[in-house]
């Protein structure tokens, strides 16, 4: 008698239960996430002049959380190829909780931007815990849609930091604002207690010691190296991007660069150059994305004049269009494919971004549509990002490598603010800055995307090895099913 196959679900609705919950918890978690990351953005002008700091200066403590964020994907995503990503999940919003709150008691620049950074260390695991914890519990065909739901969440994050920004700060001050950051914690407490693990991690790794990147990062004989080598990362990085180079911005840039290419080369292995490929592309999109996401509010404060309430209204849109946008994404990538989705997303995200920044002060509700529309198609594409760079990592070391990955690249956002503000300060306009930077570097991701260049440049070196073993995971995976 021959069994029956069962069905393979289609839609969120036929998940089961287990996997239902688990992207709840991620979801809520990622929200928060969001929310804490968020908040520095909203209350740079009143930072500023709390500290008497140039709009530049300010603009710095932006770039603080993404400085810590590449040592936090790499070693929350060790805990969580080795321990599960359920724990790297706990500790992620644990971290950024205590960070954020923290900066409510900053007493001066380095305070907060040490704050800041600890923000960046939760961050950078809770993407890559959450995304890897959502993908390896949902089926393989709608590994799209886990992760474009899933991002989804961060914009509403925004929109209710946005939200609260428009009743806390006119009202109580911008400090107010940090202390909410409290309130994950509460929520750490129902995950350790309420979710099941990924069932691929279990499958995969579960209970099996030196097969995942805890392994190599933390062996007895790397642990001092590699402990020296991270604090003198850390250094270069706060030095640049505090901009405190004192006339070595390039050796320091070099050194860190060189520093990433060895925890890269121990974390990847014979993958290494599909790794530094995705770096770059993940950096080229924050380029693109991060410079319109931190300094919107100031351009719309400082030279189109708007309040604190009307300031709120379009960041509640344009984290609407986020957000609606990451989960169209997800469908239109399990139905055409990832890359071809996200190129698709990226031009037609060029339709706006243009307008949106050409639009005079006045036309309010023009500017809430285009915001919308450009962020629909700009960020919202960027649901897809996870399976991106996921699907180029075997079970084992994904987490980590997804979350260095990623998180590496991030500090194209740590010099977006820097980027706009600088160019801004030529150009004489801080629209036409976000428009250049935003138009341009959207055709490079697109092309680099659409031309497959980490699988072009692994083929090219023969580090196809780890990839087809995470190809044959994943088949065995839906044929389980």
């Amino acid at each position: 008698m021959s069994k029956s196959v069962p069905h393979a679900p289609t839609s969120f609705r036929e998940l089961e239960a287990p996997q239902r919950k688990a992207f709840f918890a991620a979801w809520l978690g990622y929200l928060l996430d969001g929310f804490d990351f968020i908040l520095i953005t909203l209350v740079l002008t009143e930072i500023a002049n709390d500290f008497g700091l140039s709009k530049t200066r300010a603009a710095t403590l932006v770039s603080a959380a993404f400085v810590s964020r590449w040592l936090g994907g790499l070693v929350l995503g060790a805990i969580g190829d080795r321990f599960g990503r359920k724990p790297a999940m706990i500790l992620s919003i644990f971290a950024f909780s205590i960070g954020s709150a923290l900066c409510g008691f900053a007493w001066g620049y380095w305070s907060l931007f040490a704050f800041r950074a600890i923000v960046g260390l939760g961050m950078a695991g809770e993407y890559g815990s959450s995304t890897t914890y959502v993908m390896e519990s949902w089926p393989v065909h709608m590994r799209n849609r886990a992760t474009g739901f899933l991002l989804s969440a961060f914009p509403i994050g925004t929109v209710i930091a946005a939200l609260a920004y428009g009743v806390i700060v006119p009202n109580l001050g911008w400090r107010c604002l940090f202390y909410i950051g409290l309130v994950p914690i509460a929520l750490t407490l129902y995950l350790r207690r309420s979710l099941p693990e990924a069932e691929e991690w279990q499958a995969d790794v579960g209970n099996r010691r030196n097969v995942s990147t805890s392994s190599m990062l933390f062996a007895s004989s790397r642990r001092l190296p590699n402990a020296v080598l991270a604090i003198g990362l850390a250094t270069a990085l706060v030095l640049i991007f505090s901009q405190h180079t004192a006339g070595y911005g390039w050796l320091l840039a070099a050194a860190a660069i060189a520093g990433f290419i060895v925890f890269a080369v121990q974390v990847a292995g014979r993958l290494v150059p599909v790794m530094l490929a995705v770096m770059a592309t993940v950096f080229c999109a924050f380029l693109y994305s991060w410079p319109i996401q931190s300094l919107l509010p100031t351009y719309l404060k400082s030279e189109l004049g708007y309040s604190a309430v009307q300031v709120s209204t379009a960041l509640t849109w344009a984290g609407l269009g986020y957000a609606v946008g990451s989960c169209v994404a997800g469908i239109a990538g399990d139905a055409l494919g990832t890359r071809r989705a996200y190129v698709v997303g990226l031009f037609l995200s060029l339709l706006f971004v243009f307008p949106a920044f050409a639009l005079p002060a006045g036309n309010v509700v023009l500017l809430w549509a285009l915001l919308f529309a450009m962020q629909f198609t700009s960020q919202g594409i960027s649901g897809l990002l996870p399976k991106y760079i996921a699907d180029h990592f075997p079970t084992r070391l994904r987490a980590a490598g997804l979350g260095f990955t990623y998180n590496v690249g991030a500090l194209g956002g740590a010099m977006a603010p820097l980027a706009g503000t600088t160019i801004a300060g030529r150009v004489g306009n801080l629209g036409t800055a976000l428009m250049i930077l935003a138009g341009t570097l959207t055709v490079v991701v697109a092309a680099i995307i659409g031309f497959d260049l980490p699988a072009r440049i692994g083929r090219a070196f023969k580090a196809d090895d780890e990839k087809a073993s995470s190809a044959m995971t994943e088949r065995n995976t839906t044929r389980a099913m």
